[in-house]
Formats: structure tokens, sequence, C-alpha cells
């Protein structure tokens, strides 16, 4: 209730003159009221309250539009801040308190003390957002100190102190800010009374109790380890590379930081400045450690780190943990502890054998030893940076090099529990139905992708190499796509078919717990047996003679359905802010949304605005769907099984 006339301070930013535009006040005063009523409702309808929060949100953000337009950065703070406040929203429960920490009067205490805490960051605010102490700002700034006030009095009522002194306290505390205002002195004022007012208060005098720990707050919650471990990373990526050293020409934009530390994170490949001429050692060091610790899962690194420490997690923490990484969530820490030597197995042989194919084609021992590491760990994480201006463009005739990296991305594309099982598969041995559908659906789809590309440019893209040099390329290209981000042909040039067979392949990306993007295999794999099933008229959907749950199939639906409506929203961005083609954005946006890293001309185009929203749609396909299946793991509603069946027409 305090921070209720926040909005109108929102106003005041990118203002010609001293009073807003009338559409800004308009929607500064709902913001105002739906954050009112919500402090009003919060624990007497927690759902109104939480839809009334959301929606003052909102409207702040509103305020704020003409402010952002003009600074990309700032929105970009902006809409994070605003999907943060919404997933705290959703998750946000009302905890009953027991004992005597729980009557009315220590209620109204406790409102109070939190309400003189909230103006030193409503003055704050007025001194970070408006340029001078200007009447209206003084206005919404008293405004703000009289609710403080009303509520330290109605403190001061329910103890049941004489109406005298409650006289006295009104003109005490409501009376000086009043004549501050025409003073103009209201900043000193109003903070000099929070704190005398704070001070007054007095504290609790019951036993005290185990406070909670802000990290125990991200602990909490699967989906909170998630948003904000990588939201830190990337955060942390973006300090590395505005540090001097880390660019060759000294020090690069804020933007362009970001993006290059968004797409190493979520394992994209999308880049604004080459990563070979633009950033030093060091930059493509910390450029490295991003992507290790993107695409490894910082999760499982912080698992296996906590494990050590001592720390156990929950059930439900290590249950779906265990279903990111497709691992046996039964003995969790055993399997993670074999993925990280698996990875470190894969990346120092894919390493050392590229090392040695680029010392060949010409590097020396140093570049080529830190090329192969580079190499092999971009591939491995499906990222998709190359220390080559033209990716691997420059290797098109050397198959070994484009087999060995299409190696290592299918071997990061699918999980590692999953790669360890296919020497059981080829001896025919019982493998888990989830497995199989992956492995099914890996095959099927990087097969049909090389036919599809040699068919449609045979005479296009790939003319010009040698028979055997088209299939290798065709081949690596269908890898490629599904989310690594490497190109071995110059891809502005390709078919309108062979567009849309990218965008597919690019959609669906890689296997659960493996470190590539999009919807997953397994999850158009179920779609696809549910399909056959139906047309067969087959009322379950077998797989190895065992049933699929509906449940599943839900999921699915959802998932795609999900990354449907997120990939239109994100074309539909671009095209409204962005000068450029159609068929490149949509291209942009569903390899940023893929995280595939792919792009036929539209990344350098970009203006600032387009940064921020690829931005967004790496970090939304790379923990969209992760977080979505946490969200749907959460529970079920119970079914309403006396419910009659609805007869609906689909044809």
């Amino acid at each position: 209730m305090t921070i209720s006339p926040l909005p109108f301070l929102f106003t005041l930013v990118a203002t010609t003159g001293n009073i807003p535009n009338p559409w800004r006040l308009v929607i500064a005063f709902a913001a105002t009221i739906c954050c009112f009523a919500c402090g009003l409702t919060l624990f007497r309808r927690p759902k109104l309250s939480k839809s009334l929060a959301f929606a003052a949100s909102f409207g702040c953000f509103a305020t704020l539009l003409p402010y952002f337009i003009h600074h990309p950065a700032a929105a970009l703070l902006g809409v994070i801040a605003l999907i943060t406040i919404g997933f705290t929203l959703f998750d946000f429960q009302i905890r009953p308190t027991t004992g005597s920490t729980s009557n009315h009067l220590e209620r109204c205490r406790q409102r109070a003390r939190w309400a003189c805490l909230a103006i030193p960051l409503m003055v704050g605010c007025s001194m970070i957002l408006t340029e001078s102490n200007t009447v209206f700002s003084s206005i919404i700034l008293v405004t703000a100190s009289l609710i403080a006030q009303i509520l330290f009095i109605h403190w001061f009522q329910e103890r049941g102190t004489h109406r005298l002194i409650l006289y006295c306290a009104a003109l005490l505390f409501i009376g000086p800010p009043l004549i501050s205002t025409i003073m103009g002195h209201s900043l000193e004022v109003i903070l000099t009374i929070s704190l005398l007012t704070f001070l007054l208060l007095p504290h609790n005098k019951t036993i005290p109790q185990r406070r909670e720990q802000w990290w125990e707050v991200l602990l909490d919650h699967p989906a909170r380890i998630l948003l904000s471990s990588f939201l830190g990373l990337c955060l942390l990526g973006t300090l590395l590379l505005i540090t001097p050293g880390a660019a060759t020409s000294g020090s690069i934009s804020l933007v362009d930081a970001a993006f290059t530390a968004v797409s190493a994170v979520c394992v994209t490949g999308l880049i604004t400045l080459d990563t070979s001429v633009d950033f030093s050692t060091n930059g493509q060091f910390f450029i490295l450690l991003l992507i290790q610790l993107g695409g490894l899962g910082i999760m499982s690194i912080a698992t296996v780190a906590l494990h050590a420490m001592g720390r156990r997690l929950s059930l439900q923490h290590e249950r779906l943990l265990g279903s990111m990484t497709d691992t046996d969530h039964n003995d969790l820490i055993a399997s993670l502890v074999d993925i990280l030597i698996f990875t470190l197995i894969v990346e120092t042989i894919g390493a050392i054998i590229l090392a040695a194919l680029f010392h060949a084609t010409g590097d020396g021992i140093g570049q080529a030893a830190w090329r192969g590491l580079f190499t092999a760990i971009s591939a491995f994480c499906n990222a998709g940076f190359a220390l080559q201006s033209e990716s691997l463009i420059p290797y098109q005739s050397n198959a070994t090099i484009l087999h060995i990296t299409a190696i290592l991305i299918i071997l990061g594309g699918m999980a590692p529990a999953t790669s360890l099982i296919i020497p059981k598969l080829l001896q025919r041995k019982p493998i888990p139905e989830s497995a199989r559908i992956a492995l099914l659906t890996s095959i099927v789809l990087l097969v049909s992708g090389t036919c599809f590309i040699l068919a449609f440019e045979w005479n296009g893209i790939l003319k010009g190499l040698s028979i055997m040099d088209k299939l290798h390329n065709g081949w690596f290209q269908s890898v490629t796509l599904r989310t690594a981000g490497f190109n071995s042909v110059n891809l502005s040039t390709i078919a309108n078919p062979t567009l849309l067979i990218m965008l597919c392949l690019m959609f669906i990306g890689g296997s659960p717990g493996g470190t590539a993007g999009g919807i997953k295999t397994t999850t158009i794999g179920i779609l696809a047996l549910t399909f056959w099933a139906d047309i067969r008229n087959r009322g379950d959907v077998i797989v190895s003679n065992r049933k699929i749950r509906s449940a599943t199939i839900k999921r699915a639906i959802t998932i795609i359905a999900a990354g449907g409506v997120v990939w239109f929203i994100i074309i539909l961005m671009l095209e409204t802010t962005q000068q450029i083609s159609a068929r490149d954005l949509v291209f942009e946006a569903t390899s940023a949304l893929g995280t595939a890293g792919l792009t036929i001309g539209a990344t350098p185009k970009l203006d600032e605005i387009g940064k921020i929203i690829i931005m967004l749609a790496m970090f939304a396909g790379r923990i969209g769907p992760m977080t979505l299946f946490m969200l749907l793991s959460n529970g079920q509603t119970p079914s309403a099984s006396r419910c009659l069946d609805a007869k609906i027409p689909l044809t």
C-alpha cells in the first residue's frame, strides 16, 4: 500500500514538461489502484491479490514505455523484472504462522514497520527517476508517507492508547509532510519522519525463530534454481565481457556483451561480434567458460557441489533434476558424476583429434590446440561458437573435421545417459523407452534432413563441391541444424524448401537431458506415435510393449503449443521493430528460440531492440521447456470424474 504511488513516479521519466501525458497518468492511476487493492486483499483473497499485483507491475512497465523505446538496455532490464515478478507471484503462497506472532496487534506492527522501510525506497526512486524535486514528485512522496503514517497511527490505536496521544501523533506525523511540500524540503523531512517512526515501533520480544536465508528462497523451488542460475550466469558473463581485457579494441558495448553472454550461456551461437577478431584470448576464454557452464548445466554442477558440502536436495529436486538430465533419480549424484566424467572424456578426445587436424591444415601448435579445445567444447555443448570468422566453411572439403565435429554435436545433443546406452542398443539389449524414442527419432531426423538438403541444394549451396563433399556437407548441415550452430556452407542463398526443412529441424532440436534446445525429440516422437496409433484406430499408444500415459501425451502437446505461441510472439515483435525481410526474421527467431545459432544474414542487421528480442528468445528457448516441465510436474489437480463427456466435432 505504501509503494502504491510509485507508478506516478514512473510517469515523470522521459517527460518533456512538468506534467506527464494524460494516457500515462491514466495507466499510472489504474496501476496505483491495483497495487493498493493488492495490499488490502493479500491475506483475504490471495489469488485476486496476485492478479492485481501483476496488473500493477504491467501498468508500471507501460508507463515507462516512452523511456524504454529510446533505451533498449533499460527495456531489457524492465522485461526481466516483469518476468521475474510474474514467476514470483505465480509461486507465492501465504504461509500461516502460529503462536504469539500471529495476533492482530503484531500484524499491525509489522505492517507499520515495513511501511516505514518502504519510504526510503520511494525517495531513492524519486532521486533516480526525476531530475529535480518537482511539486508533482513531492506530492507523490508525501502521499506514500501519509499511508505509512496512517498504518503507524492504526497500530497506535490498536494498542488502546489515549485519544489525546493519538491526536498528537496525527499532528506530529501528518502535519510536517504537508508543510514541507510548501517549503521545498520534502525529501529530508519524509526520510526523518520515517526513521523516527521506525525507531518508535517496538521490536518483537517473542522467541526468535530460525530465519530463512536468501539463498534458501532460490533453492526452495527447482524452477527458481533454473531461472536464477541461468540469469546470474548471463549477468556474470556480461560483466566479464565488458572488462577492457576481454575485447581486442579495449571494450565493447553493453548490449553486444550481453548478447554474446546470453548466446554463450544458452549455447546458441548467434553473434553480433566476430569471436576470433573482436575478442582477445581472455574474452574467448570467458566465452568458452560460459559455454561449458551453460551447456553442461549449472544445476548439475551445483548439485554435485552441494552434495560435496553435505547438503541434500529434496526428493522433488532430485526427481525433477533426474528427469531433466534423463538420469535415474534414485542414484542422482552417481549419475551426475558419470555425466561430468563422460563430458570430460569426450571433450578431451575431441579436442586432441581436432587440434591435430587443425595443425595438419597449417595452424601452429598453440593456435591448433586452442582451436581444437574451443571447437570441441563448443560442438559438444551445441553452442556453435567458432574461432574462424566463417565458422567451418574453410574446412568444407575436410571430411574428417566435419565428421568429428558432427559426432561431438550428436553426443552432446543427446543426454549423456542416452549416449552411454548406445552400446546396449547395438548389442540388442533392452533399453529404456525414453532412450529408444530419442535415438530412433534422432536417426530419422538426421537421415531425412540429409536427404532433403541434398535433394534441394545439390545445385544450390552445395554447387561446386565434389560428390563426396556434397554428401559430407549435407550430412553435417543436417547434424548442425539440431541446435549446434556451425555451418560449412553459406546459408544466405538457401532455397525456400530447404528453409522450411531447416525451420522444422531447428524447432524440434535435440533430446532431453542434452545440451541442445528445441521442443526435444521425445516430444515429437510421442506425437508421431500418437498420430500413428490414432489413424490405426488404437486406443492406447504402445512402445516396446509399454503404454505411454495420457498425461505424457498432454504434456507433449502443451510443450509444442507453448513453443509455437512464443515463436509467433517473437516473430511478431521482430516484424514490428525491424526493417528486415520476413524470411530472414522467421529464420532468426526460430534459430534463437531453438538455440540453433544459425543465421542467413539477419543478426548483423539487428538494432538494439532487435538484439534484446533475440536475447529474450534465446533465454526462453534454453530454459522455457525445462521450466514448463517443472511447472507441469508440481502435481495434478484431481479431475472432475463425475462430469459428462463433451462431444465436440473436429471435422
